[in-house]
């Protein structure tokens, strides 16, 4: 089942600045092959169920493997059945509307 997720990953105990762990996080979901999308507070990602949901586990492995002692996350995600619709489908019909 594919899924378009928003993940803010909120590493903790490693200073004022997380944007190195994010570039981190961001690079695993590339790896990934999952398209991710970069915003102000988080990031978008769309794939099939498993292949996101592993990969956000592997962010937090991964962080915590570099001595992050602590990590927040939120998640917000939706599927759909009636049919197939991609992140920027999503963002292209809002625009289309303005």
């Amino acid at each position: 089942m594919k899924v378009i997720a928003d993940l803010c990953v909120v590493p903790m105990g490693v200073g004022v600045s997380v944007s190195k762990q994010v570039a981190d996080c961001h690079r695993i979901l590339q790896e990934a092959g999952l398209n991710p999308r970069l915003h102000a507070y988080g990031t978008n990602v769309e794939g099939e169920w498993d292949e996101v949901f592993a990969a956000i586990r592997r962010c937090h492995e991964a962080l915590h493997a570099s001595g992050v002692p602590r990590i927040s996350s939120t998640l917000r995600f939706g599927t759909r059945t009636d049919r197939e619709q991609t992140a920027d489908d999503k963002v292209r019909s809002a625009q289309e509307k303005l």
